[in-house]
């Protein structure tokens, strides 16, 4: 029987305290970011509508003087470097889109603006709302009678 000595356990690049320090940043950067994020999502709602409503030349420069520090915070926080620990070969396993959030959202924004246009979906969406507000008053009437009619 083959068995390793706990020495082995302690060298090269995927050593146990290795592990273990990447797993405990991680979840020091994880907590930093959460709290980032936290703070964000408030922030960036208040400066885009300070945007909105000071609509002018420079407008909504609030909004992206926040962005460009949540992109710094990110590149700080660098939640993931731990990876770069890890051999080529083990990184090249793991599969992702290549397309990224932004392209997605463009490609759902686009579909949206096409149909609204051709009076396609949003049309359909807007009439099926309206028949469903329908229905629900409908029902409501029939479990309340008494219910008085506006005038």
């Amino acid at each position: 029987m083959h068995s390793k000595s706990p020495e082995s356990n302690l060298t090269g690049p995927h050593d146990r305290w290795s592990l273990a320090r990447d797993i405990a940043v991680l979840q020091v950067k994880l907590v930093a970011d959460g709290l980032r994020d936290f703070v964000l999502v408030p922030v960036s709602m208040i400066a885009g509508l300070i945007g909105l409503v000071r609509f002018h030349e420079s407008s909504g420069s609030e909004f992206y003087d926040l962005l460009r520090v949540g992109k710094k915070s990110e590149r700080w926080i660098n939640l993931f470097a731990a990876v770069d620990n890890l051999p080529e070969a083990e990184e090249e396993r793991i599969h992702f889109p290549d397309e990224d959030i932004d392209a997605l959202v463009s490609r759902v924004e686009s579909f949206v603006v096409d149909e609204y246009r051709k009076g396609g979906v949003t049309r359909q969406a807007k009439d099926h709302l309206h028949q469903l507000l329908n229905s629900v008053n409908r029902r409501r009437k029939k479990k309340n009678p008494k219910e008085q009619q506006p005038q």
